[in-house]
């Protein structure tokens, strides 16, 4: 096979089995797309990655922002084939990932279809051992489809007494908080990134919260809120995925898988420390803006 273009449909063709959401084209390349070629066993296109100085195999990065490689070093370009025009240009270099959901529909998480058998779940759940020393696992509660999940750390002694989060001291202050920019305790929904309590309230553990994350992403699958409140570094460093110190994430919006989130204080730093209302409020008001926006 020597023709430019039949070389090119062959190789998306094998793009598209690899990655069907998205075509990824090598520099310089025109086709038109859908139309058939045929291909036999002996004809084979060049790998396209090998000329452009690439990782032969190696996936295209959809966050990568590097331009794409150029011709290999010392080969002509030549003169750009302006016989026919592309039909459908794409971006070389450029991928879009397929949602989360589509990786990982084989987990038996992916299954649950409620908020209240994810609860189920929870409550049979041995996975870590803060199970060995709960009085009730603490799933989370509010609206099934609330525009604001707030999330905080993980349960405290009240909370693993009820199984309800955010009932102690800090979740009364919570709710003065939330109603402070109009929203009612029972519109929004409310969750730990663990949801059992760690001993003498201390923070999880990355083993921990390892194995309970699954569980608060397909809470948030189901929920599809239109904001995530944060509420203090473990939460926000285990949803953002980052080692940040709550400090240098407050006052920015975040993305949580395409979601907007804000971070705060949780309300039982506030009962230490009075002076971190001012900034908390601040983010509150933030996240209220983001709400009506």
């Amino acid at each position: 096979m020597t023709d430019p273009r039949e070389l090119a449909r062959t190789y998306l063709r094998r793009q598209a089995s690899l990655s069907p959401t998205r075509v990824v084209l090598p520099p310089g390349t025109s086709v038109r797309l859908g139309e058939p070629a045929a291909e036999s066993d002996t004809q084979r296109p060049r790998d396209s990655t090998r000329e452009s100085g690439g990782e032969t195999g190696a996936p295209a990065n959809a966050n990568d922002d590097r331009a794409p490689a150029g011709p290999a070093s010392g080969r002509p370009s030549g003169p750009p084939d302006n016989r026919e025009p592309a039909a459908a240009p794409v971006a070389p270099g450029l991928t879009i990932e397929a949602p989360p959901v589509e990786l990982f529909s084989a987990s038996p998480l992916q299954q649950l279809a409620s908020l209240d058998a994810v609860s189920a779940e929870v409550r049979e759940c041995t996975s870590c051992p803060l199970c060995e020393g709960r009085t009730n696992t603490v799933p989370g509660e509010g609206r099934a489809d609330a525009r604001l999940v707030v999330v905080g750390e993980g349960p405290g002694r009240v909370e693993d007494e009820t199984g309800r989060p955010f009932v102690g001291r800090a979740g009364e202050l919570l709710t003065k908080i939330l109603a402070a920019i109009d929203l009612p305790r029972k519109e929004v929904y409310i969750c730990n990134v663990v949801k059992c309590r760690p001993p003498e309230n201390r923070s999880p553990t990355d083993d921990e919260m390892r194995a309970c994350l699954p569980y608060l992403y397909r809470q948030l699958e189901l929920i599809r809120p239109k904001l995530i409140l944060a509420m203090g570094g473990t939460a926000a460093n285990a949803l953002l995925e980052t080692r940040a110190a709550l400090g240098q994430l407050r006052g920015k919006v975040h993305r949580f898988r395409g979601t907007a989130l804000v971070v705060t204080y949780h309300p039982a730093a506030l009962l230490r420390n009075p002076n971190w209302k001012r900034p908390t409020w601040d983010d509150i008001r933030l996240a209220r803006q983001l709400l009506d926006a």
